[in-house]
Parts: C-alpha cells; sequence; structure tokens
C-alpha cells in the first residue's frame, strides 16, 4: 500500500468544512453531499459522483482496519517470516520468467531492478491474488466521513478515485482494495495513481488492476521518480562489532561506508563493505537482531509505504527471487515466526483440536488468536495468543 499514512494537501476551504462534517451513521448521507460540492469543485462530473454514490451505505469495519496497521502493529519476525516465504520466493521466480521481456523493458525506461518490482507485487497482493476486496468508493466514503483526523487525506483519495472513473482508465467494477483504498496489482493509492501510473501494454489506458505491464511499469516508474539509482543495491545484511553504539544508527543517519568500516562494521562474513555513497545503519529488531547497511534505494522502496518493515521486506524479498539466501542473523526471540504454509498448519491443527478457526487459509485473525489462546491453557503455556513456533510444535506433538 502506497503511504496510507501521508496526509494530503487539500485548499483551506475544503479542510475548515471538513470540521462541520456530521460523525454519526445515520448523517452519512449529509457527509456525502457535502463531499459532492467538494468533488464538483475538483473536476468530477455531478453525474459519475451520483452514480458511484447514489444508494451507498457506509462500511464501518474500515474503521478497525484503520487501527491495525500490521507493519506498525507486529513484531518484525512475525511481519517478515509471513511476507518472505519459499512460496513467495519460488512464486516471484515464476513471475520473473513469465513477464520477462515486459520487465526488460521496464528497467530500461525507469532503470529500476527488476526483482525489486516484483518484490513489490508479491509483498503488496501476493502476485495479484490478494489485491482486496472492499470497493474503494465506499471504503474512502465512510473514512472520509468517520477516519477522525485523517478526513482530509480520504476525501481527497475518494476524490481522485471518481477522477479515476471518469476517465475510464480502470473498470469501476474492479475498483476494490484495501481498506484505505489502495488498489490494483501493485496496490497504488488513486492520488499516486493520477500522478504516477503509466501505461505499459501500449493500450492507451494506464489499468493497475487488469495489465499487469501497467502495474510493473507504474510501480517502477514511482520507484524512479522516488529516487531509484539504476545499478545500485539496496543494501544488505552486516556485522557489527560488540562496541558499537545502537545511537549511530537509523536509516537517515548516513555515513560514508569508510566511516562505518571504521568502527568495524563488516558483511557477514566478514568482508569489507561496499557500495556507493553514503548508507545507514538499520536495526530492525533492536542491537541483538540482524543490522543491515542501507543506501538510497533502501529509500525508495520506504516511499513506496513508510515503514521500515515494509522496505525491509521488499528488499529481502527481491534478493531472495535473485538467488539470494536468508537473513544470516537470528531474531532476538525465542519463538519465531512462521511462514505461511507454517500458519495454515497452525490452523488445521487448531481444528483438529476442536477450536473454530474458520478456513486455514494462513491468515491469523481473531479467532486463530483466541483459538491459540485455548490451546495454550489447554497445553500450559503461557498465554501470549502469538502464533509461533512454540504453539505450532506443542500441537505437532499432541
Amino acid at each position: 500500500m502506497i503511504a496510507p499514512m501521508k496526509k494530503a494537501l487539500l485548499p483551506a476551504f475544503a479542510l475548515l468544512a471538513l470540521s462541520a462534517l456530521p460523525a454519526s451513521a445515520a448523517s452519512f448521507q449529509s457527509c456525502l453531499a457535502a463531499i459532492g460540492a467538494r468533488a464538483q469543485a475538483a473536476g468530477v462530473s455531478p453525474a459519475v459522483f451520483a452514480r458511484q454514490t447514489n444508494g451507498l451505505q457506509p462500511d464501518m469495519t474500515v474503521i478497525d482496519a484503520m487501527n491495525k496497521q500490521p507493519e506498525f502493529k507486529t513484531a518484525i519476525w512475525d511481519y517478515m517470516a509471513g511476507l518472505v516465504d519459499a512460496q513467495r520466493v519460488a512464486d516471484g521466480k515464476q513471475m520473473m520468467s513469465k513477464y520477462a521481456s515486459v520487465l526488460a523493458g521496464v528497467q530500461r525506461r525507469y532503470g529500476v531492478d527488476p526483482a525489486t518490482v516484483v518484490a513489490v507485487w508479491g509483498v503488496e497482493s501476493n502476485y495479484g491474488e490478494s489485491p482486496g476486496t472492499r470497493p474503494l468508493v465506499q471504503s474512502l466514503a465512510t473514512l472520509s466521513c468517520y477516519g477522525g483526523r485523517r478526513q482530509g487525506y480520504f476525501m481527497g483519495e475518494l476524490i481522485a478515485t471518481l477522477k479515476i472513473i471518469q476517465r475510464g482508465d480502470v473498470n469501476p467494477d474492479h475498483l476494490v482494495g484495501s481498506w484505505a483504498g489502495a488498489f490494483g496489482n501493485t496496490q497504488f493509492m488513486p492520488s499516486t495513481f493520477l500522478r504516477l501510473a503509466v501505461d505499459g501494454d501500449g493500450d492507451g489506458r494506464r489499468d493497475v488492476v487488469d495489465s499487469v505491464p501497467d502495474a510493473l511499469a507504474s510501480t517502477a516508474n514511482y520507484l524512479a521518480h522516488s529516487g531509484w539509482q539504476p545499478g545500485a543495491r539496496w543494501g544488505y545484511e552486516v556485522r557489527l562489532p560488540a562496541s558499537f553504539k545502537p545511537g549511530l544508527a537509523g536509516r537517515t543517519r548516513k555515513r560514508a561506508l569508510s566511516a562505518w568500516t571504521a568502527m568495524g562494521v563488516t558483511r557477514t562474513d566478514g568482508s569489507p563493505l561496499s557500495g556507493g555513497g553514503s548508507a545507514g545503519i538499520l536495526l530492525p529488531a533492536g542491537p541483538r537482531g540482524p543490522a543491515f547497511v542501507v543506501f538510497r534505494n533502501f529509500d525508495a522502496i520506504y516511499a513506496y509505504n513508510a515503514a521500515e518493515s515494509y522496505a525491509l521486506a521488499i528488499a529481502t524479498l527481491s534478493d531472495r527471487i535473485k538467488g539470494g539466501g536468508p537473513i544470516v542473523t537470528p531474531w532476538p526471540t525465542d519463538d519465531p515466526g512462521l511462514s505461511r504454509a507454517q500458519r495454515k498448519e497452525l490452523q488445521a491443527l487448531l481444528i483438529r483440536a476442536g477450536y473454530d478457526v474458520g478456513t486455514p487459509d494462513g491468515s491469523i485473525g481473531d479467532k486463530t488468536i483466541e483459538a491459540i489462546k485455548g490451546a495454550e491453557r489447554r497445553l500450559g503455556l503461557p498465554v501470549t495468543g502469538h502464533p509461533g513456533l512454540t504453539i505450532l510444535q506443542a500441537l505437532r506433538k499432541g
């Protein structure tokens, strides 16, 4: 998802109007009427607005989803285990082969490493299999009326969605996506689509939903605009000396590689640091976990969705797709995260033990968490609800 935390820049009159928008579900239609005036002022025809909003009802589940973003709530080792697993790596390699000619053209035009583009696709929608199911207009209208301090941002995205529909780039019936309005193979926010989506297949339309070439080219264009440096690496895992001061770490606290080398930082195999330009040291799990040198291209990935865990998932997945190995340094936990295959196995074992988790699909929701807690109580384990290796191994033993 592209930067859902960023605020839209709206005219002052629009921001002032938001303070008067109603906060009750019964007043949803009044809220829509106020948004309709803003949409018309922004160039959306009354007919398009009416077709998309007549009879529309709010979906209040998006408000709950807004407060449960995994990039900010989930432990890094759980987040990474679910996104950079063997299946996603294998599927990514297949997509690299299937779309080799498209990706070659994208690289020539935008200078972005094909594996990184494919990794974004894999993390954002599992290569198009999971682009989201929420109708954009409904979700964004709900958030425009009930999104609290972020109403202004979401109203801008709703108006951008209506402009996309008016332009005819994407089939309106296919404009479904995440709770926040990100849509398509690589989950563009509507305003970002208007700015940076491109026609990758030459049909005259920018369709990141039904055209994989459009989605891949648009993603590369986004990364290029975010400062991607052709031919350079995003970074790599490193080994820190015992004397390293964690306060020196930080993605934006960049120094010359020679400065890090002087402190005793090396690659994990002990070889010297290499690469061009300055770099920061990233400690996603603190000083006891893996450490990474990160360059400008890591920042370009970060710009796609402002979370370091997200950027690290894409960066490491891209390396794995190209044949690289997994992260060397263990995460600082005694209960490592599970791959999607292991999560499905966990759910199947919970069902066999008599717990209701719904369909064993590898997605950890409230039912699975409550079932884990029940199983932990029965097995005499600390009750955490954590879908990690500890409960999986315990259930395997019966």
